[in-house]
């Protein structure tokens, strides 16, 4: 068999845990097979991260900004226990988050609809798309523990000279914690200009919630931007009938349950990481997640929505049976692929693209599925194991019908 070219090369990020098995099969079954492409490769697993002093983070990064296209598998972002376990040098901070930063992008996640599979939130009909703050916030934060009795403050000092602005934060009388984060005007413009291109492009109304009433200036400063922006586009959002809508957090989250959905969803960088699980699995799976990181020069970086699935990897590495659900992962290369083809001018790349997802449907639908979406479709978290296959058949099944 002929294989399809690929012109540019795919910038690779390998991760951890059961997701780094999986990237592995889909990798082997999936997309060397059928494609001639040079992948340059960087490994993001926390060894490898650890014997780098995180340099592997930064270097990725990079080649993503070089190439223009990345795709990443699921990464650890060890805690305190982890440090001790993994014997690491330190707890290394999010390779996600250093991502975006790196990029100033914003994150875009989507949920995958398959036919047949039913939604945990029956008013969701559309997709409901998360656009995520991909800068600062607790991503990019400092933190200390307050050992004893003493007064806490936060401070600017002018860089031009004048006198340091000095704010208590609180007087300890014994021991505590205390947080200190940002976040600039710069990427929150970018932030809500991405959204709302993206709401123009897709032609979906926009919704932008935080919690401006208690947090009267960090929050109302995100407000603020926003409301500019979406005036500026005011004409275009009227023109393509749709529209902007603030609302507070708690409100979104009350309002959006009862939604028909067929809207983007912008929320702060914490906020955006939370309820992108939450409409997961509203509609099906956290495995049925895709996410896209848009950078303001038009850089992309393409993973699953999820975690590295640690309970699947233990019951691996104890010879047990996994089904865990690699459709996001594989959506991550297709999503990754097709706009390689797309900013390469190769559309034979974009089909191909085009025919891994469909094989992915199309292999759901006919009834070969892992036991997340067994389980919805059932209606128990037992469901017959006749109804369900394990890790690997389910990417052998993808395979034979994406050969066909």
């Amino acid at each position: 068999m002929t294989k399809i070219r690929v012109h540019t090369p795919l910038v690779e990020l390998d991760g951890d845990e059961m997701t780094r098995i999986i990237w592995q099969l889909v990798k082997e079954k999936l997309i060397l097979p059928f494609l001639d492409v040079r992948l340059e490769y960087y490994d993001l697993g926390l060894p490898h991260r650890d014997s780098t002093d995180d340099q592997v983070t930064f270097d990725a990064a990079a080649a993503i900004a070089r190439h223009g296209v990345g795709v990443k598998c699921a990464t650890i972002t060890p805690s305190v226990a982890q440090v001790a376990e993994h014997k690491l040098k330190k707890a290394w901070p999010s390779p996600n988050g250093a991502i975006r930063s790196a990029l100033d992008g914003t994150v875009f996640r989507k949920p995958i609809i398959c036919p047949g599979i039913p939604t945990a939130v029956k008013s969701w009909v559309k997709p409901i798309a998360i656009g995520r703050h991909a800068y600062g916030d607790i991503y990019n934060n400092r933190e200390y523990q307050v050992p004893g009795p003493g007064k806490a403050e936060l401070v600017f000092t002018p860089a031009g000279g004048g006198e340091p602005v000095r704010i208590t934060i609180h007087d300890f009388k014994g021991p505590g914690v205390i947080m200190g984060m940002h976040n600039t005007e710069k990427s929150i413009r970018s932030f809500a200009q991405a959204c709302l291109g993206y709401a123009l492009s897709e032609r979906v109304d926009l919704w932008f919630a935080t919690k401006d009433t208690i947090s009267k200036i960090y929050h109302t400063f995100f407000k603020s931007i926003f409301a500019a922006e979406a005036a500026a586009r005011a004409a275009d959002f009227k023109a393509a009938g749709i529209a902007y809508r603030y609302l507070l957090i708690d409100d979104a989250v009350a309002q959006i349950v009862k939604h028909e959905g067929g809207i983007l969803w912008a929320l702060m960088n914490y906020d955006g990481d939370v309820q992108s699980d939450m409409v997961a699995a509203g509609f099906g799976s956290l495995g049925m997640m895709t996410s896209v990181l848009v950078s303001p020069d038009g850089k992309f970086e393409y993973e699953a929505a999820h975690g590295t699935v640690t309970r699947h990897y233990q019951d691996h590495l104890a010879g047990k049976t996994t089904s865990t659900n690699s459709v996001a992962t594989i959506f991550a290369w297709s999503g990754a692929l097709r706009k390689r083809g797309e900013l390469d001018g190769t559309p034979a790349v974009s089909a191909f693209a085009d025919r891994i997802e469909a094989a992915v449907l199309g292999t759901i639908t006919a009834g070969t599925m892992t036991r997340d979406l067994a389980r919805i479709i059932h209606g128990t978290m037992d469901p017959p194991r006749d109804s369900w296959v394990d890790t690997a058949a389910f990417i052998d099944a993808v395979a034979k019908r994406l050969s066909r």
